[in-house]
């Protein structure tokens, strides 16, 4: 009995855990969010476009998918730090510094997501069938109106297995994420973050297993809803976004 009680024990999150939790979930949501109408236009752009440089615009948003989280990180730094031009710009006009915040954070997680995100959008609005929108606007149809009640309701699973695969994946970041923002607990420590840490301290296996068994379960429902979703994508059988 006393074992049990103390196995539940070592399962159970104290507040500062429970802290980390929340801020990879609002790190994770506002990533997702920000990055949903941009991922959108990308993938309507390569699904339905037909222009010189496509191919080289579809390299560069799948790029972090195959280079080192650290070197988007990198890029980053230069582009958002105090001296970036973005970053100078932000700070100098706005007053708005993105380093060692969880924005910054959430930044390095939107761009690590954007791949996946544009992937799940662009196969849903490839599977559209376009003999419908040209009956629509054979009818009389505005585009803006066949777009947003043909278009947009036809591609819509694959569009929110987009944005459960973009939060899963947010979750999960590390490495752009300590080489931009750092690891500040409190601040920019997320679930990645916060079991790195553990890891490094003395006795800390209890804490491990109790932060990855959270991302774990985050990771494998979201995994789970978007490939329920993208089931629904598809001309006449069952969507894959992975």
């Amino acid at each position: 009995m006393v074992s049990s009680r103390s196995a539940i024990g070592d399962l159970m999150l104290t507040p500062e855990e429970w802290a980390i939790v929340l801020l990879s979930l609002k790190v994770s949501g506002v990533a997702v969010m920000l990055t949903l109408p941009v991922a959108f236009g990308l993938a309507w752009i390569l699904a339905r476009g037909r222009f010189p440089g496509k191919l080289l615009i579809d390299a560069i948003v799948h790029l972090p998918l195959v280079v080192p989280p650290v070197v988007t990180g990198w890029l980053l730094l230069l582009a958002f730090g105090k001296q970036g031009p973005v970053g100078h710009w932000l700070d100098h006009w706005f007053g708005i510094s993105l380093m060692f915040r969880w924005t910054g954070a959430a930044l390095a997680a939107a761009v690590m997501a954007l791949p996946l995100m544009v992937r799940a959008m662009r196969l849903s609005i490839e599977a559209v069938d376009r003999r419908l929108e040209g009956a629509a606007r054979t009818l009389g149809a505005r585009p803006a109106r066949v777009f947003w009640t043909i278009t947009v309701p036809l591609s819509l699973p694959g569009v929110l297995a987009g944005v459960v695969l973009g939060l899963a994946r947010s979750i999960g970041e590390f490495g752009a994420t300590i080489t931009f923002v750092s690891n500040i607990p409190g601040e920019t420590q997320t679930l990645p973050l916060a079991i790195y840490s553990a890891l490094q301290l003395p006795g800390g296996e209890a804490l491990v297993a109790r932060l990855a068994l959270i991302s774990v379960a985050l990771s494998l429902g979201a995994l789970l809803l978007s490939e329920l979703l993208a089931r629904r994508t598809g001309r006449g059988g069952p969507g894959h976004v992975l």
